[in-house]
């Protein structure tokens, strides 16, 4: 049976083993914390300390990385995706590396369509340390990157935390593109890279519908019967964000089970 490693392994490493724990793959997951987790076998372990642990001995088939930061900071992230990603690389020995990063390597601010040959000029320390991470898992011989947009599901349910306490905002021109992924077809695309035999070296993941924040945010208040979000005005030269593509995502055949903003928030507002 080939054997998967879910290396940083929380909310999305639990529901990839949903997908792949089903008897044809060998599921163990690495976290910092112990404690069993339905559908595979759980090793504690800090990724930027000795990987020893008999478990992880042998070969993996496949290794999907998803750790995140413990922290929201430079450093956080620098400990997270460069220097626990060439820990594991150099103590584990990996056939296929997925790894997780995210759309924020675009710095693109004008609505803008974006795709995997678009170019990353990232505004910010996070994107900059992704791309950084990027370069060391494309040394890889066997890798795929994941660029996730804003991941949305059960427990990460932030707007419509935000419209309940009456704190939403969003302005309606010029608009503030935004981009999502459910967290459900996060954890699937992840299952279907693994399974393919000649996944794309690199990806962005999102769902088939970019929406300005005013339109999601009204339409989630009206479902919910709620006061719609306070509107902002624009100041100068006002941040409007970026389209991105999954043209590619859908072209390895993989489909979508929320394709847009209602799909998904309309099982969340209820």
């Amino acid at each position: 049976m080939p054997r998967l490693l879910v290396a940083g392994c929380g909310d999305l490493g639990r529901r990839l083993a949903d997908h792949m724990g089903q008897g044809s793959w060998a599921v163990t997951g690495l976290r910092r914390t112990p404690g069993e987790l339905p559908g595979m076998e759980t090793v504690a372990g800090d990724l930027n300390g000795r990987l020893d642990q008999p478990a992880l001995k042998g070969y993996w088939d496949a290794a999907v990385f998803t750790a995140t930061p413990d922290e929201r900071s430079e450093a956080g992230y620098r400990r997270t995706y460069v220097q626990a990603l060439s820990s594991l690389l150099d103590q584990v020995n990996i056939g296929r590396l997925i790894m997780v990063t995210s759309t924020a390597v675009y710095g693109q601010r004008r609505g803008e369509w974006v795709d995997e040959n678009a170019r990353t000029d990232p505004g910010a320390f996070n994107g900059r340390v992704l791309l950084e991470a990027e370069t060391l898992a494309v040394g890889h011989p066997d890798c795929t990157v994941v660029r996730f947009s804003g991941i949305y599901g059960p427990g990460r349910e932030y707007l419509l935390d935000s419209l309940k306490r009456g704190s939403a905002r969003c302005r309606p021109e010029p608009p503030q593109w935004t981009n999502r992924i459910h967290s459900a077809d996060c954890a699937g695309f992840l299952a279907h890279l693994v399974e393919m035999s000649d996944p794309p070296g690199l990806v962005c993941a999102t769902d088939s519908l970019p929406a300005p924040r005013c339109q999601v945010l009204d339409w989630l208040a009206d479902r919910l019967g709620l006061e719609a979000p306070l509107r902002d005005e624009a100041g100068p030269d006002p941040d409007q964000g970026k389209r991105v593509s999954n043209a590619r995502m859908l072209a390895t055949g993989y489909v979508l089970q929320y394709p847009d903003f209602r799909a998904g928030y309309g099982e969340l507002a209820r």
